[in-house]
């Protein structure tokens, strides 16, 4: 078929074609863009926290009363030894906050010597006893864990340091790329060194929004029962297929041993699967509203695509017509349309991928989003070339029905 008959009509259509091929153009700038974002947050969602989430639950323990430090220190004591004799229950530890908390902000200005003003790294801050690792079923890799003698007690406004700590491998590769943090020193905001004692394999931060997606995985643990008045939490690990018995069983034990305290009826009380739900509910949020708009966007440019094509074809019915008396087929006349969209549609994608990448700059600079991949556009551009293609059939396929006769027909 000869491309130049098509471009003289386009030519004579030039309204049109600009506005589908602007239109075109926007809607793989967007798309692409939004794919990537779903696709970064699904990424995000689904990331591993390193513990036994499937017979984890957590309770947020507020106390009824001001406490002393060390009176805090024998109410956690009490309500630990309550705890594990719940039926079901394995183990528990009490701490300052645990993985994928969601509103987790404890974390710690890491560097190599005291006098370092940039930070090797921001790692989240876990207080832990000797059992804070078995009971989040966290793997250890290399060293040891806590032992009872190390662990101290730091009350509200008490400077509590801790001269050893666990880290995840994520912090211990940033921290000691070569593979040998097991034994050396770091500093966390304090002129005293901090030896490493033991690596885990995975262990989330706590913290999971976008600022700290530079830091993704880097956690560290010490051994501090943090003894703060206002409440503590209560992570619970509990043996298989226990799990709802043993939630709805545990506020009862610690209300039994001690009436004065809070558990909230809503969030007092939280599975690990709800934890996460919680936790990445903007995430989910933000992939649903991107899918929606996708799908807006791809289903405006189709109708586009329809509308004009159809108008196309009612103009020009005298001209198909005659085609069709001068021996026309009717592939002939499909083609025809086809491969005009085609033009058009190319050429939109031309300006399409540009303003793409366009977008992609500014979301990085603006957003501290990735930059989008290549692959995202050109699956873009074959998104839209197939839906182009597909959205013009139908009108088209009217058009090549259209009757010799229509030629005698007055205009």
């Amino acid at each position: 078929m000869h491309i130049q008959p098509i471009l003289a009509a386009l030519r004579r259509h030039k309204a049109g074609t600009i506005l589908i091929a602007l239109q075109i153009a926007l809607t793989l700038a967007i798309v692409c863009n939004a794919l990537f974002i779903i696709h970064q947050r699904l990424s995000h969602m689904d990331e591993p926290s390193g513990v036994d989430e499937a017979n984890l639950f957590v309770i947020r323990n507020l106390w009824g009363e001001q406490y002393s430090t060390q009176q805090v220190v024998g109410r956690i004591q009490e309500d630990v030894a309550t705890l594990r004799q719940v039926p079901g229950v394995q183990d528990v530890t009490a701490s300052n906050q645990y993985p994928i908390e969601g509103g987790g902000a404890w974390d710690n200005f890491i560097t190599l010597n005291p006098d370092q003003r940039v930070a090797m790294t921001d790692a989240s801050f876990f207080t832990g006893d000797a059992s804070f690792l078995s009971t989040l079923g966290a793997k250890l890799i290399a060293g040891r864990d806590f032992r009872p003698d190390e662990i101290k007690n730091q009350g509200m406004r008490e400077k509590v340091t801790s001269s050893v700590a666990i880290v995840s491998k994520a912090m211990a590769d940033k921290l000691f790329p070569k593979g040998d943090a097991l034994g050396k020193s770091f500093y966390a905001m304090t002129s005293d060194p901090i030896t490493i004692i033991g690596i885990v394999d995975v262990l989330h931060r706590a913290d999971v929004s976008t600022w700290s997606a530079t830091y993704a995985g880097e956690s560290m643990v010490v051994p501090i029962r943090l003894a703060e008045p206002w409440g503590t939490y209560y992570i619970v690990r509990v043996k298989p297929g226990q799990l709802e018995a043993a939630m709805r069983a545990a506020p009862k034990a610690l209300y039994a041993e001690n009436r004065m305290r809070m558990i909230e009826s809503k969030d007092g009380v939280l599975s690990y699967a709800q934890v996460r739900h919680q936790a990445f509910e903007r995430d989910r949020g933000m992939a649903i509203l991107m899918s929606i708009i996708c799908a807006v966007l791809l289903a405006i440019t189709a109708a586009g695509i329809v509308g004009l094509t159809s108008f196309w074809v009612g103009q020009r019915r005298k001209q198909i017509g005659v085609r069709r008396a001068l021996g026309a087929t009717h592939g002939d006349i499909l083609r025809y349309f086809m491969t005009e969209n085609l033009l058009i549609s190319l050429g939109g994608v031309g300006i399409g991928v540009l303003l793409t990448f366009g977008l992609n700059l500014w979301l990085v600079t603006r957003f501290t989003l990735h930059v989008l991949p290549v692959t995202y556009v050109l699956g873009g551009v074959v998104m839209l070339l197939l839906l182009g293609q597909g959205a013009v059939f139908p009108p088209a396929l009217r058009a090549s029905r259209v009757p010799p006769v229509e030629a005698t027909r007055p205009v």
